[in-house]
C-alpha cells in the first residue's frame, strides 16, 4: 500500500470520526431536550394543582424555571400602554400575543400576557384590542422572562419578539415585577378577539425519535466507512492483479 493511499485512508477515518462525534453529540442534545421537556411537564402538573395564590407570594424574586406554571391572582387597573409580541402561533394559527401592564392594588406594575391575537389577513401587525377600563382581576400562570438579543426584547413602536419584564420596564421608565403572568381568567372578561394561552401541551415531542435518528446515523456512518475502505482495498487489489496478469509475457 502506497503512502498516498495510507494518507487517504487516514483522512477518511478522521472525517468519519468527526462526523460520528457530531452525530452522538446531537443525539445527546436531543435527550437533554427530552429531559427538559419532562421536567417542565412535571412542573406544570404539580404547580397547576396548587391553589391560586396572590402574585406577591411567588413573584417577589427573580422567576426561574422551577417557579413557572403556578397559578396566581392579581387585581388592579391596566395602564393605557400595551405591546404586541410578534411571530407567535397557537393551535396551528399564526398571530401575536398582547401584553398589558397592570398597576396592582399593591402599587406594583405587573406585566400581563392578555392572550393570543390571530393574524388578520396578510397584515403582519394588527390593531390591538383596547385594555379593559376600571378595576380588573386576573388569574394566570407565572412565567419567567424570555432571554435573547436586546433587539428582540426591547419594544420598538410597541412591538417586540421576546417577553422580558426588565427590558419592557426600562423602555417605559418604570420598574415591573420580575417575570409576567399569562392570563387564564379575567374579571371582567377580556376581548373576545384574544385567546388565553392556557397550559402547554404535556406531550414529550419528537426529541426521543430525533435522538434515535442521530445515533442511527452514527452506526450507519461507521459501517459505511468500513465498507468504503474495504471496497476500495479490494478494488485496488483486483486492479493490481489484473495489471500483473496483463503484463505477464505470453508463453
Amino acid at each position: 500500500m502506497s503512502r498516498k493511499q495510507i494518507i487517504r485512508y487516514i483522512a477518511i477515518v478522521v472525517i468519519g470520526i468527526m462526523l460520528a462525534i457530531t452525530f452522538v453529540q446531537l443525539g445527546r442534545w436531543q435527550l437533554d431536550r427530552l429531559d427538559q421537556r419532562r421536567d417542565r411537564n412535571a412542573n406544570v402538573v404539580a404547580h397547576e394543582s396548587e391553589p391560586v395564590r396572590p402574585y406577591q407570594e411567588l413573584m417577589n424574586r427573580e422567576i426561574g424555571d422551577q417557579d413557572q406554571w403556578y397559578r396566581v391572582s392579581a387585581t388592579g387597573e391596566y395602564l393605557p400602554q400595551q405591546f404586541q409580541v410578534r411571530y407567535r402561533s397557537l393551535d396551528g394559527a399564526y398571530g401575536s400575543e398582547v401584553l398589558g401592564v397592570l398597576k396592582t392594588d399593591e402599587g406594583e406594575h405587573l406585566l400581563v400576557n392578555r392572550g393570543f391575537l390571530p393574524r388578520q389577513g396578510a397584515a403582519p401587525t394588527a390593531e390591538l384590542p383596547p385594555t379593559l377600563p376600571g378595576t380588573v382581576s386576573i388569574v394566570g400562570f407565572v412565567q419567567r422572562n424570555q432571554q435573547g438579543d436586546d433587539v428582540a426584547m426591547t419594544p420598538h413602536e410597541g412591538q417586540l419578539r421576546l417577553i422580558n419584564s426588565e427590558s419592557i420596564g426600562a423602555s417605559m421608565g418604570i420598574e415591573l415585577v420580575n417575570g409576567y403572568v399569562s392570563v387564564l381568567e379575567s374579571t371582567p372578561a377580556d376581548s373576545s378577539e384574544l385567546t388565553p394561552l392556557g397550559r402547554p401541551s404535556l406531550d414529550e415531542g419528537s426529541h426521543f425519535s430525533y435522538a434515535l435518528q442521530w445515533f442511527a446515523f452514527t452506526v450507519i456512518g461507521v459501517i459505511g466507512l468500513v465498507v468504503l475502505i474495504r471496497g476500495d482495498i479490494r478494488d485496488r487489489k483486483k486492479a493490481r492483479k489484473k495489471a500483473l496478469q496483463t503484463n505477464q509475457p505470453s508463453q
